[in-house]
Formats: structure tokens, sequence, C-alpha cells
């Protein structure tokens, strides 16, 4: 019987906003007849970033794609793996034969760490190896200081705590994640200059072991053979990797003292809405609520298509991205995460605003 060779896994990771999802939509659009499984860890209860995923063009029906994408929900993935990745891992280790690769999104508040090591579990381990872990960064945010989008909701995630060695946990959570890369992407370099670029890149560098190549991109769009293919092995020696969250598990089982713990993930869900009073509404409630993430679907009057909406900040890009099924219930439905989220609250302020 023919040994199948292992399962190449990339994980990549990077903060809300800095462009995670717009790279592994890149990479399943040029997947050049690879065969990708697409595992999404969502915060959040809608599977909104697995949606979008869902539609890339892989070559694959709707149904082979829905099979093909796994969300998991509630949570970090370092709080979940043992609960929801295992399981996971195990129904695609069975079909590997008909995979050629998986690619792993995190939330943007995991920590790629222990993601890594559960890769040294022996079912996994016999199966699968991973290929690389590529940390996304903001450069912008790092340029100015904030390590992700916006100062003013990056400041709202912020917990003091005596034991820290950074100047706050976004900026430990930030060295965790480079301290785990295999390759680092610095993304949104045309939005700096090449003074600010060069800061980053010595910012990065200082976090990062010196064998880790530093790529520049600015919306993810990299070729595929710098992206996969880089048999890093990264379970062999993740151990290794210095990590300022460790001592956070050491002898402990009790995660909750996660410096993540306090962000909340609320889902709202409302009838269709005129697209600039959403919009208007929504940045509203950003800065009174500080509401770091926007995400969802929003159905507009008169127009057959169903608008997605993704918001950083006071920053929303959005567009059309498909049409209304014609059972599907035209239903605008939203995730909001933030700190010390009141949904009740949320959602009367949205529909005063939009008068429904």
């Amino acid at each position: 019987m023919k040994t199948l060779a292992k399962l190449p896994v990339t994980i990549v990771t990077g903060f809300l906003g800095s462009g995670k999802t717009t790279l592994l939509r890149h990479m399943l659009d040029n997947a050049q007849g690879r065969r990708i499984a697409v595992i999404v860890n969502e915060f959040g209860e809608l599977g909104i970033d697995g949606e979008i995923l869902k539609q890339c063009a892989i070559g694959c029906t709707e149904e082979e794609a829905s099979g093909r994408v796994y969300e998991l929900a509630n949570g970090c993935l370092c709080c979940t793996v043992q609960e929801e990745f295992f399981p996971v891992m195990r129904e695609l280790v069975a079909r590997r034969g008909d995979l050629d690769h998986i690619l792993i999104e995190t939330s943007g508040l995991a920590l790629p760490k222990p993601l890594v090591q559960a890769f040294q579990w022996p079912e996994i381990r016999s199966a699968c190896t991973v290929d690389a872990v590529i940390t996304v960064v903001d450069s912008p945010a790092v340029a100015a200081g904030t390590f992700a989008a916006f100062p003013d909701q990056v400041d709202a995630q912020r917990k003091l705590d005596p034991n820290l060695d950074h100047e706050s946990p976004l900026h430990e959570l930030f060295a965790d994640q480079l301290s785990s890369a295999d390759l680092v992407i610095l993304n949104k370099t045309d939005l700096i200059s090449p003074e600010d670029l060069a800061k980053v890149r010595l910012e990065v560098a200082e976090e990062l072991p010196p064998a880790v190549k530093v790529i520049e991109a600015s919306s993810g769009r990299l070729p595929l053979d710098v992206l996969l293919g880089l048999g890093a092995g990264s379970e062999e020696h993740i151990d290794g990797r210095h990590s300022h969250h460790d001592h956070h598990h050491d002898g402990d089982d009790d995660h909750d003292d996660h410096d993540h713990d306090a962000f909340d993930s609320i889902s709202i869900e409302l009838p269709q809405a005129d697209e600039s009073l959403l919009l208007d509404a929504l940045t509203q409630l950003v800065v009174k609520h500080g509401i770091l993430r926007v995400k969802g679907f929003a159905a507009i009057p008169n127009k057959p298509m169903r608008l997605l909406i993704q918001g950083v900040g006071t920053r929303f890009d959005k567009h059309f991205d498909r049409k209304w099924g014609a059972d599907e219930a035209r239903t605008t439905r939203l995730v909001l995460i933030g700190q010390e989220l009141d949904a009740a609250q949320l959602e009367a302020q949205l529909r005063a605003a939009l008068s429904v």
C-alpha cells in the first residue's frame, strides 16, 4: 500500500483588519488546481469570513466549496483547539488523499503557538506538517505605534497587568504572533511612506528569529510559490520559540486570564435598511462604543444583491457580492466585536437611527 505524504498546512495569523482574509482569498483564487481545505477561526456567531471564502473561484461547485470550508466559532483557537480543532483535523486527515493543502486563518485575537503545538499530537503529526506560519502585519498601524488599526478602538483592548513585559497587552500579542512566524508579510505598504516602512521593518525584525523572511505586499497579492511549499516543519521547533503569553498557561488549565477574554462578539439582525443610513449609524456606533470590528451582510431596498460590509474602526469596505436567493429572507445580519458591548442597547440605537 502506498504511504501518503504528510499534508502541508499553512497557518495565517495577524490582527483584525491586517488583511488575512484578503490573503486567503487571493491564495484560493490562484490555487492553480491545488485542492485546498480552509479552516476559518471565526470570532463571532456568524460565519462571515467563511461566506466570503466560499465565493472564491476555486473550481468547485458551491456544495463542494461548503464542504471544504471549516469555520471554528466561539473564540480563539488556543481556547477551543481541543474541543473543535481536533475533530475537524481528524476529518481532514481521513480525506487527505483528496487534498493538497490546508489553510488555517486564526482569529485576530488568537495566538499561533498553541495551534502549532497541536500538530505535535501523534494522530495529527503522523498525517500533517505545518508548512509555515504566515504573520500578516498592518504596516500603517505599526508605523503609528498602535499595531492594529485605529488607536481609539485599540485603547479599549488594553488591560493593566503588572506582569506584562511590554507597554501594552496588544504589543505582547503582536510580538507573540511574530515570534511564531516562518514568513512575515508587511501588508498595506502602499499606504505608508518609505521612511515609515523602514521603521516598521526594524521594529518587526526585533521580534523575529534571524532566519525568518520578511516580504512586502499591498493587498496580499503575492505569488503562491512564495506562500506555499516553504517546508518549515514548524511543529518541530515551535517549543523553542519564545512567547510572552506562555506563562499564562504554565501549570494552569484555567484560561480565564487570557488578555483577549474581555472581547464581546454580538450578533444583530435587522430588516432592510438604506445603505447610507446604515453606514452612518454604524460609524456613530463605532465612535460611541469603541467597536473594533463590524462584519456582515445588509439587505438594501430595491437592490437585488446582498451588500457585504466589513469595517475596522470607522473604515468600512462594502460591495454587492451576490444576488439574494429566491427563498432567502432579505434581512441584515451584523457581527460587532468590541469590549463590554451591550447587545440590546446597540440594537436599539441602530434601529432608532434607521427608524425600523
